[in-house]
């Protein structure tokens, strides 16, 4: 294919994908399969890679993300975001419309009533019809850039193909996680041992907030946008001008409706106070706003907020039920988590017989007693938590939750590390709840990916066929056909995925182990560096220390986990078995021996490679990764806003500091 037709396929491919991402996610009306989506996107990537010239930081491509890792700059808005102000009852949007119409007392005024979404404020620059920047509402005059994050959420389109829209415009809105993707995540994290988001809304926040983008584009972020900004808009009015940006491509919300009077308003607040139940997605109020532009620029604002438009709040759902007793849960880690059990109530659209008491500080604060009438929430309209007591109907036989000190599943006593939020059973090697949460999380598929139910765990552990993670590589066809609903075809799958596992990279393998502290991220680079589980048990604190981004903690955590003879026994199954015990090198990776193993220190910002990518880089030809600078250190190896303390340590040392273009001369000379 000529250049000219490569270019022009490569056009055509950014169209056609544009257009299918608009029908997918803002009209909800796909035209394609996912399949097909995908081999036009791969092409796409194909193209552009051979075509480097040709590339458009707005094409489709760039929504799978990037593993560069920056920092967040720093972005003053052009227009002041501002927060609006709040109510909790109709008399003070009586008295808001009140204020309008003394302030106009000769105009007509009509309003526009939205959702207001509960979710992460956003403000989209768009110049010539393409995305410029995407900047958070930070404390209001300024904001992150995090356009890199935002490019990964579908629903925001990187160019627009419709419309007669202005050179230069800003369009506001919210992002924000729906249900289905929330509660998804969270079973992921939970699966991992991974701290769970407490509501949509903090997910959303904290995703947009991850510096690698390539993870962002993995979670189904979506956006509504509810207000134009700029110099020459098309129509004076709010509610046309959302209208038009839906016709330039923007997933505005349908649930918008034009108010002439305060009934009709007072209408729309009591409809969606019930039906936002329903809702894929979290609001906790409407927002009212003056429908003319002209009408707004005379109300103007005041310090903190726009007198033309209000916020009025939905009461977060409560109800009252009886405590009834609490169990104590245990969790993979040994981490203990109180649950409330209570008389069934209906909540926010469900029944709800128990919600978490997250630890013993919450019980103290709260003073919670059995049989106390306490004051139920959906946290999030989805997670109940108690947030008060009614103490007018407590008993005076009642008495103060003393927390338990034993273990409730082996009597272990328990303990308490300081800085540490729970309690926990330090019986890793006997607990049975334990026992079986790290056999889920070594088969779960960021780990092994063996093919077995969390059912299936119970069962093998039940009938004594499995008492630990190395346990599963001795199972025959026939212990897995004495299980019930086990047939031939089902128990052959089972020992195929058990055989399978045993090609896991060791990195994977590592994280599986279930090490106290250790994720993905922190066994990959352990294992990156020290190449093999025997290195790994022979370090000791302060060479795990050495290593980057590992600290005190998790090298403790390591250092402990190896001197347990329970663990070390496990080990010697998985060598047995043939599991993946040390890092193998793709032979046609090999790279000559240019660094001879100098040692070097990464700090800041890259722009050609990610972080992670030059440590790969640096073993790949012989060098060292460290994570902090000593006399032995041959290189710092510094990007943008790399650390003054390593950069005053090094002058000290005298080391020599390189830059990323010096590096790559280093081993491509």
């Amino acid at each position: 294919m000529s250049k000219d037709k490569e270019k022009s396929r490569i056009v055509q491919l950014r169209n056609l994908l544009n257009q299918h991402n608009y029908n997918y996610y803002v009209l909800a009306q796909p035209k394609i399969s996912d399949f097909e989506y995908d081999n036009l996107l791969n092409e796409l990537i194909d193209l552009e890679t051979q075509n480097p010239e040709f590339s458009d930081s707005n094409s489709p491509s760039q929504r799978v993300g990037n593993d560069i890792n920056k920092e967040f700059k720093q972005v003053v808005h052009k227009y002041p975001m501002l927060s609006l102000g709040n109510t909790y009852s109709k008399e003070e949007v009586n008295d808001f419309d009140s204020r309008i119409k003394k302030a106009l007392p000769n105009a007509e005024v009509e309003y526009v009533c939205e959702l207001k979404y509960d979710g992460v404020a956003i403000g989209l620059t768009y110049k010539n019809g393409k995305l410029s920047q995407a900047v958070t509402r930070g404390d209001g005059v300024q904001g992150d850039d995090v356009t890199n994050n935002v490019k990964t959420i579908k629903s925001i389109p990187l160019q627009l193909s419709n419309g007669d829209y202005p050179e230069e415009f800003e369009i506001r809105g919210e992002i924000l996680f729906p249900h289905d993707g929330f509660l998804k995540l969270n079973k992921e994290r939970e699966i991992e041992g991974e701290a769970l988001f407490a509501n949509p809304r903090n997910a959303a926040a904290g995703t947009l907030k991850i510096q690698k983008s390539s993870i962002v584009a993995k979670r189904p972020l979506d956006c509504f946008l509810y207000f134009l900004l700029g110099e020459k808009l098309p129509f004076d009015s709010h509610y046309e001008n959302l209208i038009a940006t839906k016709n330039w491509g923007f997933k505005v919300p349908e649930h918008i409706k034009i108010c002439k009077n305060i009934d009709e308003i007072f209408e729309f607040i009591n409809y969606w106070d019930v039906e936002r139940r329903n809702l894929p997605f979290d609001i906790d109020g409407v927002v009212i706003k003056v429908n003319s532009h002209k009408q707004q620029r005379d109300l103007g604002f005041t310090a903190k907020s726009p007198r033309w438009a209000i916020a009025y709040k939905f009461q977060a759902e409560q109800a009252k039920t009886k405590l009834l007793s609490i169990d104590y849960q245990v969790g993979r880690t040994g981490a203990i988590t109180p649950v409330a059990n209570l008389e069934p109530i209906l909540l926010a659209g469900t029944t709800v017989k128990r919600a978490s008491l997250h630890n013993s500080d919450q019980i103290n604060s709260l003073d919670i007693r059995v049989n106390d009438f306490v004051f139920v929430e959906k946290g999030g309209e989805i997670i109940p938590k108690i947030v008060g007591v009614d103490k007018m109907l407590r008993t005076a036989e009642s008495k103060a939750v003393e927390f338990i000190k034993n273990c409730p599943e082996c009597g272990t006593e328990l303990i308490r590390d300081e800085g540490e939020a729970k309690h926990y059973c330090p019986n890793d090697t006997a607990c049975p709840p334990q026992i079986k949460g790290r056999i889920e999380h070594f088969i779960s598929r960021k780990a092994m990916n063996i093919g077995a139910a969390e059912a299936t765990v119970e069962a093998l552990a039940d009938k004594g066929l499995i008492h630990d993670v190395g346990d599963l590589y001795f199972l025959t066809k026939e212990d897995i056909l004495s299980l019930e609903r086990f047939a031939e075809k089902s128990a052959t799958n089972l020992i195929e995925s058990i055989e399978n596992s045993k090609n896991v990279p060791f990195h994977r393998v590592l994280f599986a182990l279930g090490i106290r502290y250790v994720g993905e991220t922190v066994a990959k680079t352990i294992a990156s560096e020290l190449k093999s589980i025997e290195n790994i048990k022979k370090s000791s604190i302060e060479q795990l220390t050495e290593i980057h981004e590992i600290g005190d903690r998790i090298a403790a955590s390591i250092v402990d986990y190896f001197k347990n003879e329970f663990n070390l026994k496990i080990i010697d199954k998985l060598k047995i078995s043939g599991v993946q015990l040390e890092l193998i090198e793709d032979v046609n990776l090999q790279f000559e021996n240019k660094l001879n193993g100098q040692s070097f220190v990464i700090s800041g910002t890259f722009e050609k490679y990610s972080r992670d990518e030059l440590k790969e880089l640096i073993v790949k030809y012989g060098g060292k990764n460290t994570g902090s600078i000593s006399a032995k250190t041959n290189y710092l190896l510094a990007g943008e806003n790399m650390g003054p303390s390593k950069l005053e340590k090094v002058k000290k040392l005298n080391i020599p500091i390189i830059s990323e273009d010096d590096f790559i001369k280093m081993i491509e000379e």
